[in-house]
């Protein structure tokens, strides 16, 4: 089961962050390191190649002894902000970071979402968008 806003986002129209895995003997390596090429490899509607930025991953977070999908990519842009997941995990701050440059004009805010992953979502999974309507 993997979720699109677990994997990639796009920021911007010309611009996508990729979750990737950095670590060889993780399984979901070779998966996000093939979605990560293939995204170098498209183009937008217009032919343009498109900026692909890869997000680190926070390693395995696990309930009961079953893989949880933790990811930096199930953030939520809020007015003003950019709800970031987290995982008490080396790569917060990295992550966060990457986040804080393609958002200047937002604050970036840490959510701690090791407990709410164990419900297979994150932030932006809870939150279950709706666009506001045509008037």
């Amino acid at each position: 089961d993997g979720h699109i806003d677990d994997i990639a986002r796009f920021v911007n129209p010309a611009t996508i962050v990729c979750a990737l895995e950095e670590d060889p003997k993780d399984e979901n390596y070779r998966p996000l390191r093939e979605n990560y090429e293939r995204l170098q490899a498209a183009r937008d509607q217009d032919g343009r190649k498109l900026t692909v930025v890869p997000l680190p991953m926070p390693g395995a977070v696990a309930y009961e002894g079953a893989r949880l999908p933790a990811s930096y990519a199930n953030f939520y842009i809020a007015n003003g902000v950019v709800l970031v997941p987290t995982y008490n995990h080396p790569n917060d701050r990295p992550a966060l970071g990457i986040l804080g440059e393609l958002f200047p004009d937002r604050r970036v805010i840490a959510i701690p979402c090791a407990a709410l992953v164990a419900g297979l979502g994150a932030i932006h999974c809870v939150t279950q968008q709706e666009p506001e309507g045509l008037r």
